[in-house]
């Protein structure tokens, strides 16, 4: 199990017997899948409302703030988006406390390392990104609070589990993050195809942000021009580019090697 989340709450100033399924409350949202149900269980800043089980419960933890409660799966399947794969299981749950940038930035060692995405929409990528990020040693995704998905269940289901074990950090202006991080030592590095320095052949710094932009458009222009260098990466075979989720996994296993 990914150790649990900690919260960036500080003092910088913020800008900022069996029953039917029934709906969602209003800002409580639910949580499917195996790894996202355990990881959210087991995460003590999680506020669960309910937890539904099809068949027979397993062993899972935290079930003493939420007791399962016995439920079929198209009683389960009713209450998410259609083609939702539960496999059996779901929890009604609040949304994480927000992680703020200051916070984040503070607390950060020497040796951190986040990911910062411009304009990202797409839930599942974000989702992989944050698993990418857990799998890697990354301590944040940052996005910009609007161009950027909420917490669903499908983000939670994408990034299994490790919604719970990165933060997911939600920013006014991101140009203005990226200057926040600058003053905390992070380097920020930025992706792009056409880029000349290649990753691999360019020494990433010890603290990094690595800056990925959304796939077509690529970072945004004042984005790009806060970032303190920008790589692209490599490509040998027939295509030239790789989804986003998939570019930021090479730059992180690429940044888990750098020797700046």
């Amino acid at each position: 199990m990914p150790k649990k989340h900690k919260q960036f709450r500080g003092q910088a100033e913020r800008s900022r017997e069996r029953r039917s399924p029934r709906p969602a409350a209003a800002g409580g949202h639910w949580l499917y899948g195996h790894h996202a149900a355990i990881a959210a269980l087991a995460n003590p800043a999680r506020v669960i409302h309910r937890l539904l089980v099809a068949g027979e419960p397993p062993a899972l933890p935290g079930t003493a703030r939420a007791a399962p409660e016995a439920a079929s799966r198209d009683d389960i399947a009713a209450l998410l988006p259609e083609g939702a794969v539960h496999q059996g299981i779901a929890l009604l749950t609040e949304p994480l406390p927000a992680c703020h940038i200051e916070d984040y930035a503070e607390a950060a060692g020497a040796g951190a390392l986040c990911v910062v995405l411009d304009q990202v929409t797409d839930p599942h990528n974000v989702g992989a990104v944050l698993r990418s990020a857990a799998v890697f040693g990354a301590g944040a995704v940052i996005v910009p609070d609007r161009h950027a998905p909420p917490e669903t269940g499908a983000l939670a289901k994408a990034a299994s589990g490790a919604l719970e074990s990165v933060a997911l950090v939600r920013v006014v202006n991101l140009a203005r993050a990226l200057d926040t991080l600058k003053e905390a030592g992070f380097w920020c590095v930025g992706f792009a195809g056409e880029a000349p320095d290649r990753l691999g052949e360019t020494p990433l710094p010890a603290k990094a942000a690595l800056v990925f932009g959304a796939e077509g458009a690529g970072m945004r222009r004042l984005t790009r021009e806060h970032c303190d260098l920008v790589v692209s990466i490599p490509a040998r075979g027939p295509l030239s580019s790789l989804n986003v989720s998939n570019a930021v996994a090479v730059a992180l296993y690429a940044a888990g090697n750098r020797t700046a």
